[in-house]
């Protein structure tokens, strides 16, 4: 019986770090569903996100970020690859 606990604690520990894991999608950081995500909600799953950077990113002044403003925002804001200059395609 106690090979049987441990080994389903054993697989809910996996299985929760699998769904750790798991990417989110615009829809599951927009907690209040309005369609756009606030700063609050941004830095729940991106924490190093400044309100400089959201505040440029939101085109339309509207105080949340559509689908769009998002993507744009992303690029940016993402650190280029060890070695590769973020001006330079790589090769």
């Amino acid at each position: 019986m106690r090979k049987i606990a441990l080994g389903l604690a054993a697989l809910l520990m996996a299985g929760s770090a699998a769904l750790a894991q798991t990417p989110l999608t615009f829809a599951d950081v927009d907690t209040d569903g309005n369609g756009e995500l606030s700063f609050a909600e941004l830095q729940v799953v991106w924490p190093d996100l400044t309100q400089q950077e959201f505040d440029l990113a939101d085109i339309d002044g509207s105080g949340g970020l559509s689908i769009e403003e998002l993507n744009s925002l992303q690029p940016s804001t993402l650190p280029s690859p060890t070695g590769v200059p973020a001006e330079t395609p790589a090769n």
